[in-house]
């Protein structure tokens, strides 16, 4: 029998209730006067008197909580009415409507576990138990109404989600073990290979024709289970095929993108592990290496956020947990790119989630994920522009610690047992890898939803810690996490060498009736593999048990160089290693230059048509537009530029007592910081520095400078706060449209830039990602390409956490001092300029003879205490930098444009210039002696009042109070998170 336990919040305020309601009130004029959340629980395999224990002490809180067993809907309402009539059940005097949402059968619900083990610790053993949300809607609203509503406020996501229409006969999910298939391939057409790759394998016709003759030679046609290998194991999100591929661009022969990233690597001396492991391994102190990895979660965002969020951060986690013999993740980075949330509904594509719904979604899902483990989540960045509106960049990051002599990556030896860590094997995430190597169309929320996952990170949680004991007595061979692929790919790779044989009868299963090939190929989350010697397999089993974490031997790396998989003593797979990881064909690709159409030239000071008739007389008199401080406001509660505090406090960014230096900053703690600085040990002075730099728009109209500017942008966050580049290393994500020939030549551009700048620099990429389906189709055919995006990270280590700089000023009547040259005639893809509706393409270029000296010298004036704050120049341009620097200190400042001005003094204060500064320093003297004969101003100084002017020489041309552009900064995203 199942019972039904209902939660409800009677003492105090029903936060879930009043949030829904004041969002419903924000959207349109509403009769409904209140919203009523309830929490559902349903357990199964109890008495009602073991319900009402669990009830009251697990499920409630007695000080404030009450709760029913086995009641009807609105029964704290006294309302007697039976659930089940209706989709909304409704009440008996038609002013109250019912809506439980609970997750789909079958998809992960992670608080069931933590249900399950909170039962077993009051003694009580439940057959199954699952979760909802009830919402009880009062008001004269009808029930078509309320419907519309629902669907417009986005209440629940249909692809995971259901609302519950009847009380469940039972929670176990029932179901008869599916065949193993043998495909007819062999004597496939052309038109049959294709059509069977485009339904789920994603493989082109030269790759489905060497598939063939494969089989031919063995003289059998593949099973299921070996086409979904290949398919995953060849697909571009595991394989990389189109970095990996021969290229020819505009006629001229060029290496691999990925063989020209690598040799930035070759002989530095700080690397550990580049390229070769699930993250990449630099230096640090005392015998330890720190490793960074950073992923995309693209694909599954787009179609169900909150879970495409949660998997994107638990997998990272396991990315570095998989690092070596097991490092341990110390702190986690976001990096979104979403359309803007207020996207009018028209230019929304078909199939497609609603910006404003996308990014609610996401950071909930990061901040439930990253909460719950325990790892913080101590840098990030938002960016809007409306291209994004069919698919957003979901980029997530973490860094570790590990012991050197146990980062190197390990092969398993022959006899090895492989054993799986963690979380059951489901449904969930089947064709994950294969799903985000695909375009997207009107279809993909439908065709593909088998590929979302749900992320339990309490598992994780646990799964970490059972891994750093394991690793510490010495007891893994070889680690990877089960990412893209499943075990397919997991044990799949750590049997290259040698060769496995799989057990999958041996496999915990969250349910029954999956598939052999569906058990293989799953990418059901928390799930590591561990090789480990046979003889050590009841200490493994027992450390793991000791963290409730459940362990399982499913392989045996046999010595064959084969892929053998079992089900039941039924051999469902049997392929060469050779074959599998290095049959496939290496492409030849071509790229081809598009022309860029000549941009217009920058818009007048003021728009009117007096001012258009005057342009001229204007620039020579340095006329700024007539409301500098409208213009001023509106950049600063730009969705690019303002503050993001009230999403980054919904992340605990304080867990583990690390921070040295932390996201804000200043006498509020809410100025921003450029970097995130970490102690992985409380009695030492090192610390483990991450910064990032990213512009969403700059690459469609540049991709080289575009990218010279995102590395630029980073490297700068870097050294502001103290960092020195000679003792970090980088990490590229290419979020690209698919290649096609002009996005091929303009991805080749990116890496020729990532290049340069490396060299430039003297620093190596030791990791990166690549994303190469950031495209739309719509139904006639048309293509919608996502601007092509580079993330850059970077991350290091520094000596003294005391040696380092915050952005917010330190004292009054200090000197600042403007740092590196300004690319004036050139604002393309600022956000003065798009505030303005335009949209010029021709970016600002960094001076690149100048920039690693003063790299250098911003990093050497901050460990010798001369530089007091830093704040490098980006969106918005000094306007930004200088105000966010008065937001910490809490006093005021004054600038002089006349020094660095060169004709437009707007063009002055709101050029976006990447590698450029604002300093503190305490006076000329000090500037000097730091900055020698480099580039650089003394523009202004710090003042005592509560005000921000602009002068032109004598002339003022702008003065507003740090309050008002504190609102203006911070209004923006509390409209849409408080």
């Amino acid at each position: 029998m199942v019972h039904t336990i209902r939660v409800q919040t009677t003492k105090g305020p029903d936060i879930q209730g009043e949030a829904l309601l004041h969002e419903i009130k924000q959207l349109e004029k509403t009769s409904i006067k209140k919203v009523t959340s309830i929490k559902v629980y349903r357990v199964e395999g109890v008495t009602k008197s073991e319900a009402k224990k669990l009830a009251e002490l697990a499920f409630s809180e007695s000080v404030n909580q009450e709760f029913t067993i086995d009641k009807s809907r609105h029964s704290t309402l006294s309302s007697s009415r039976k659930r089940g009539s209706s989709i909304l059940g409704q009440a008996e005097n038609d002013k109250q409507y019912t809506i439980e949402i609970a997750y789909k059968p079958g998809v992960m619900n992670p608080e069931v576990g933590s249900i399950l083990k909170s039962a077993e610790d009051l003694g009580i053993k439940l057959t199954a138990a699952d979760s909802s949300k009830e919402y009880i809607f009062s008001g004269t609203i009808s029930k078509n109404e309320l419907s519309k509503l629902i669907e417009t406020l986005n209440l629940y996501n249909p692809l995971i989600e259901h609302i519950v229409s009847k009380d469940p006969r039972t929670l176990l999910i029932e179901g008869k073990v599916g065949k193993t298939n043998i495909i007819p391939l062999r004597e496939a057409t052309d038109n049959e290979l294709m059509r069977l790759s485009k339904d789920k394998l994603f493989l082109n016709l030269e790759e489905m024709k060497v598939i063939q003759r494969y089989f031919q030679s063995t003289k059998r046609d593949p099973t299921d289970c070996e086409l979904e290998v290949l398919a995953q194991t060849w697909s571009e999100h595991c394989v990389h095929k189109t970095f990996r591929a021969d290229l020819t661009i505009d006629g001229k022969k060029k290496p691999s993108l990925i063989s020209r990233i690598k040799e930035t690597a070759k002989g530095h001396p700080s690397i550990v592990s580049a390229f070769v492991d699930n993250s990449g391994v630099i230096d640090f102190y005392d015998g330890y290496g720190i490793c960074g990895k950073v992923e995309t979660h693209n694909s599954p965002s787009a179609i169900e956020p909150y879970g495409g969020a949660m998997t994107g951060s638990g997998g990272v986690f396991r990315d570095v947990l998989g690092t070596g013999q097991g490092a341990k993740p110390l702190i986690s980075t976001d990096i979104f790119c979403f359309a803007p949330p207020d996207l009018p509904k028209k230019l929304l594509p078909p199939g497609c989630l609603p910006p404003d719904y996308i990014l609610k979604r996401v950071v909930q899902g990061v901040r439930d994920y990253g909460n719950r483990v325990g790892i913080p989540t101590n840098n990030g960045s938002l960016h809007f522009y409306k291209d994004f509106r069919a698919k957003p960049t979901v980029a997530v990051g973490a860094y570790g610690i590990i012991p050197k002599k146990q980062a190197i990556k390990k092969s398993p030896n022959v006899g090895d047992l492989a054993l799986t860590l963690g979380g059951r094997t489901g449904r969930d995430g089947i064709h994950g890898a294969t799903f985000s190597s695909g375009e997207m169309t009107h279809q993909t929320k439908t065709v593909s939803e088998t590929a979302v996952q749900i992320g339990n990170a309490i598992e994780e949680k646990r799964v970490i810690d059972a891994i750093q004991e394991l690793r510490e007595e010495g007891l893994i061979h070889a680690t990877t996490d089960c990412g893209a692929g499943g075990y397919s790919s997991a044990v799949g790779e750590m049997g290259k060498d040698a060769g496995v044989s799989v057990h999958l009868e041996n496999v915990p299963l969250k349910y029954a009736g999956l598939a052999p090939w569906e058990i293989f190929l799953s990418e059901s989350q928390e799930r590591m593999v561990i090789a480990i010697d046979p003889k050590m397999k009841k200490r493994v089993l027992a450390i793991c048990k000791k963290y409730n974490v459940e362990a399982a031997a499913i392989a045996t790396f046999d010595g064959s160089k084969r892929l053998h998989v079992y089900f039941q003593k039924e051999k469902i797979c049997d392929l060469s290693m050779d074959f599998l990881h290095d049959g496939l064909p290496r492409r030849h690709m071509v790229g081809i230059s598009k022309k860029r159409v000549p941009q217009p030239p920058l818009p007048p000071a003021d728009l009117s048509s007096e001012a258009l008739a005057k342009e001229e007389a204007l620039a020579k008199a340095g006329q700024l537009p007539k409301d500098l401080e409208r213009s001023w406001k509106k950049v600063l509660s730009d969705p690019n530029v303002c503050s993001k505090e009230p999403i980054v406090r919904l992340y605990d960014h304080t867990v583990q007592g690390r921070n040295a230096l932390p996201p804000f900053a200043g006498v509020a703690m809410d100025a921003p910081t450029d970097g995130a600085i970490v102690k992985p040990f409380y009695d030492k002075p090192y610390g483990l520095v991450t910064t990032h730099g990213l512009n969403p728009v700059l690459n469609t109209f540049d991709p080289f400078w575009g990218s010279v500017w995102a590395i630029t942008e980073a490297v700068a966050n870097y050294v502001s706060v103290g960092g020195n580049l000679k003792d970090a290393a980088l990490i590229d994500n290419f979020i690209w449209p698919f290649p096609d020939e002009e996005s091929l030549a303009d991805l080749d551009k990116s890496v020729d830039a990532c290049v340069a700048m490396a060299k430039l620099l003297k620093m190596p990429f030791v990791s990166g990602k690549d994303s190469l389906s950031s495209t739309y189709r719509y139904p006639d055919g048309k293509a919608l390409k996502i601007p092509p995006v580079l993330l850059i990270s970077v991350f290091g280590k520094i000596p003294d956490v005391a040696k380092t700089a915050s952005s917010d000023f330190k004292k009054k009547d200090s000197v600042i001092v403007f740092v590196g040259q300004q690319d004036t005639k050139h604002l393309g893809g600022s956000v003065y300029l798009n505030d303005l509706n335009h949209f010029s393409g021709d970016i600002p270029r960094v001076n690149l003879k100048t920039l690693p000296k003063i790299l250098s010298a911003i990093t050497n004036g901050i460990q010798n205490h001369g530089i007091l704050s830093c704040h490098d120049v980006s969106e918005g341009g000094i306007a930004v930098a200088v105000a966010e620097m008065c937001f910490g200190a809490g006093f005021g400042a004054e600038i002089d444009l006349k020094k660095i001005s060169s004709g437009r003094p707007d063009y002055t204060l709101f050029n976006e210039t990447a590698g450029t500064f604002l300093v503190e320093v305490a006076d000329e003297k000090a500037a000097a002696k730091i900055f020698k004969n480099l580039p650089h101003e003394t523009i202004g100084k710090t003042t005592r009042n509560g005000e921000i002017s602009v002068l032109l020489g004598k002339k003022q041309m702008a003065k507003a109070s740090i309050n008002e552009l504190k609102t203006a900064w911070q209004k923006t995203m509390r409209e849409y998170f408080g």
